[in-house]
């Protein structure tokens, strides 16, 4: 048990390089889509210039691409993350793969006399990859052959031989394994992929059938799951594979919720958003409900505390809100009150619920930052972002009254209620230090990871240092504390530290000081 869940925590961290890039992509859709949409010439007469115009459909264009090649982003991005080193090996191995798997499966398909003509493509199940034509796999294809390329890097990176052989070591002998490995693979999905097709599409529409109720599920799932790092299984095929819904947009097919809303973003020929966007309303609970519920704790702090806990709460509340990271904040009651942050999983669920109710289709994954950009360009008619404000207004009245009533009911410590011996926490002047500067933090967390030599991988997602321990009973919390930590999660062999924003610069301390 304890490995499978090692091996799902490390498949989830894989998926966050190249998840991480989709936003950043969508920002340059909706720069260009600001630049090149008419809806806002009539505010900034700038934007109706035709050269501004061409700029914007540039930008918006040339940003979609990436869309188009999601596969290879995740066939290139997730070895990059399961590499154990020399991360850019790993990330040229799985390049050789993705290109290999698509010719070989074109192959078979044009030896079995099954490529369909170019008009009957879709209708086959079938598209076109880098120019080359297969099965339509979507991102899974990605998935699967980057998942493959980067387990047997770790396995076989390390082969050395001696003598005239020795040329053929390290990376070079997993080229020579994944080659004949990606041939293989590309001719027995050929086979079996319609069939996986046919498993995902009733899946898809199970889902569907479900209505609210799927969605909300949906919802409470992709929350309940962050202190375990698995939420990223959850969000992922919905937002990047067909499980999130198929959609023709401009002459193209899409699948996926988020691929979806960014190329209808960038196609004038779209006069609203489809409805499939309500896989990604996870924005509601981080720009509303959060913010609502350090209110909450807030008002419930007691008097001579509600100072303190103000500092702590104003600024993980403005976090949530303007670009939807959550941690700090749901881990300011997550340890001293769980059954708040569970009951803050079931109101994300009814609040993506009553997005689908009343029929929102705005896009609003993250925070108000994201929010202001990706929607008001494309108007009140595409984007009916006023009902989202609405939907997100009744669930910060919700998220209040809720978590109000159950702090006082259940007497419970959140951040300004804490015992008579114990202090509301603030930096200590250890954690400003590690904030400010890097000398001696690497070698801190190092000794609270329990020394270098029980020290495996070291990687980090968007606010977490994740790293693979021999022994988590080394792990000395209070230390990590010291250096910043708001908190320190242990799954088997993985432990996961959370640092916040600034966590890429806690990484780079400890690589340094390993």
């Amino acid at each position: 048990m304890k490995r499978a869940v090692n091996a799902l925590q490390n498949f989830g961290k894989s998926l966050y390089g190249p998840v991480l890039i989709l936003p950043i992509v969508g920002l340059f859709i909706a720069f260009g889509n600001v630049l090149g949409n008419g809806n806002l010439a009539e505010y900034f007469p700038v934007l109706g210039h035709p050269s501004v115009q061409h700029i914007g459909v540039l930008i918006s264009k040339s940003a979609v691409s990436v869309l188009a090649n999601l596969a290879l982003v995740f066939g290139v991005g997730i070895p990059i993350g399961l590499a154990a080193k020399d991360k850019g090996y790993a990330a040229l191995i799985g390049l050789v793969t993705f290109i290999v798997f698509i010719n070989a499966m074109n192959v078979t398909l044009q030896l079995q006399g099954e490529l369909a003509p170019a008009e009957q493509m879709r209708a086959a199940g079938q598209s076109m990859v880098l120019g080359v034509q297969v099965l339509e796999m979507g991102v899974f294809a990605g998935i699967l052959t980057g998942a493959l390329s980067g387990f047997l890097y770790n396995r076989y990176s390390g082969v050395q031989f001696s003598g005239a052989m020795a040329i053929y070591s390290g990376h070079c002998f997993v080229a020579i394994i994944m080659l004949p490995v990606s041939m293989l693979l590309g001719v027995v999905m050929s086979e079996l992929w319609p069939f996986a097709q046919h498993g995902i599409s009733a899946l898809a529409l199970a889902i569907k059938g479900a209505g609210v109720a799927g969605v909300a599920i949906y919802g409470f799932l992709e929350r309940i799951l962050v202190p375990t790092g698995l939420h990223h299984l959850v969000y992922t095929p919905f937002l990047y594979t067909e499980l999130g819904g198929t959609a023709d947009v401009c002459g193209s097919v899409y699948q996926g919720a988020r691929n979806i809303y960014f190329a209808e973003m960038a196609c004038p020929d779209v006069h609203q958003l489809s409805n499939t966007v309500v896989w990604d309303a996870r924005g509601i609970s981080k720009m509303f409900g959060l913010p609502a519920t350090a209110l909450a704790m807030y008002m419930t702090a007691r008097p001579e505390r509600k100072a303190v806990a103000k500092a702590i709460l104003i600024p993980a509340a403005l976090t949530s809100m303007l670009v939807g990271v959550t941690e700090p904040l749901e881990f300011s009651f997550l340890f001293v009150a769980p059954m708040l942050f569970v009951v803050h999983a079931l109101l994300t669920g009814v609040g993506m619920m009553l997005f689908s109710l009343l029929g929102v289709h705005a896009i609003g994954a993250n925070g108000v930052i994201d929010f202001i950009l990706y929607n008001l360009p494309l108007g009140t008619e595409k984007s009916n972002w006023p009902m989202y404000l609405l939907v997100g207004l009744i669930m910060s009245a919700l998220y209040f009254v809720v978590f109000r009533f159950l702090i006082q009911h259940f007497d419970m410590k959140t951040p300004g209620r804490e015992a008579d011996d114990q202090q509301t926490r603030l930096y200590s002047k250890q954690e400003y230090q590690a904030k400010g500067s890097n000398d001696g933090l690497g070698e801190a967390i190092i000794a609270g990871l329990g020394g270098r030599t029980n020290i495996e991988v070291v990687d980090n997602c968007y606010t977490r240092l994740r790293v693979t321990v021999r022994d988590v009973s080394a792990i000395d919390e209070p230390r990590l504390q010291a250096t910043g930590a708001k908190g320190v999660i242990k799954q088997g062999n993985n432990v996961q530290v959370v640092y916040g924003l600034h966590v890429k610069k806690m990484r780079e301390a400890v690589e340094t000081f390993l």
